[in-house]
């Protein structure tokens, strides 16, 4: 039976951290999130990166650097000066490409035809501050498409509560499924939702989700799919960095 794998935030922090310990570099699987990004997507017109300070904003650095290589419009609008070691990479990387960059100030979506989302992470609990929580209300507020990378900022990764968080037309997760991203809430934020499979090992298996109309008793530790959630995840497993 089709499955997808649906597991804590503390679950996917311990699996990422094994994965880069054993098999695949931190920077390699932050150009498969992009990839991954970059495939579940009909570009066009002026793309937008809201970006943050850690990881997730590497993976929106990334993104802008495999956009510009393919010749689509993007600039990135920054929300934090902090960068982690691969996130740094990909920030230098896209500037190298002539990646247009800015700090975040009112009006800087108002052009954008997609408006990608890599402020926060699975590990934002809590409410938004500012400059965050102006600049969430300022993408669910303009006309562009949003797109969510690995969670909607501002929603909490295990239970999928926010009092204020992205609302996006798709997001794709990175590595597996959430808790938080399949709660009751999180049909609020989110109007699609993929797997990007980027070839981390699961450091501890958990519940299962299983299609909508799958024979399965829930005891068993299956979910029913939410109508949102797209079964088929998106393979970049096997992607290397290109030289």
């Amino acid at each position: 039976m089709k499955y997808l794998d649906c597991i804590s935030v503390e679950n996917m922090r311990e699996s990422d951290r094994m994965t880069i310990e054993k098999y695949v570099s931190g920077r390699t699987l932050m150009y498969r999130a992009a990839m991954g990004v970059f495939r579940a997507v009909n570009w066009h017109g002026e793309i937008a990166i809201a970006v943050g300070g850690g990881n997730n904003g590497g993976d929106g650095y990334a993104l802008a650097c495999i956009l510009k290589r393919n010749s689509y419009n993007c600039r990135i609008v920054k929300l934090s000066e902090k960068l982690t070691e691969d996130s740094g990479y990909y920030a230098e990387w896209a500037g190298t490409l002539g990646v247009p960059c800015e700090a975040y100030a009112s009006g800087a979506f108002a052009d954008a035809d997609i408006i990608v989302d890599c402020l926060l992470g699975t590990g934002f609990q809590g409410t938004l501050r500012e400059p965050w929580l102006s600049a969430v209300q300022e993408i669910n507020s303009s006309n562009a498409e949003v797109i969510g990378v690995d969670i909607n900022s501002g929603m909490n990764g295990d239970t999928g509560e926010a009092e204020t968080a992205v609302r996006s037309d798709i997001t794709v997760t990175i590595g597996y499924v959430k808790r938080g991203l399949i709660s009751p809430n999180a049909a609020r934020y989110m109007k699609k939702l993929v797997v990007a499979d980027i070839g981390i090992v699961l450091a501890q298996e958990e519940e299962k989700i299983v299609p909508a109309d799958a024979d399965t008793p829930s005891d068993d530790g299956c979910i029913p799919a939410p109508d949102y959630l797209l079964m088929e995840p998106i393979d970049v497993s096997n992607e290397e960095l290109p030289n």
